[in-house]
């Protein structure tokens, strides 16, 4: 499961899963240990102003400071 993981990753563990609770600890430590923070959802997604692309990635709106001549 690790190996699938990337910058921006949010896994999903499902509470109900007979090994999960045995699991967890090792799979923290291992994505730890490879540079991962782990944090709530709510520190890495946009609140506001964003798109979504077709991928499902979030994606900030940007606004245009310059001008067209």
């Amino acid at each position: 499961m690790t190996t699938k993981v990337k910058p921006g990753s949010i896994v999903l563990f499902h509470n109900a899963a007979k090994n999960t609770p045995a699991a967890l600890p090792k799979i923290l430590e291992k994505l730890i240990a490879d540079g991962y923070k782990i944090v709530p959802v709510s520190e890495i997604i946009y609140k506001e102003n964003f798109s979504v692309d077709v991928s499902g990635k979030q994606i900030p709106n940007t606004v245009s400071t310059g001008s067209i001549d």
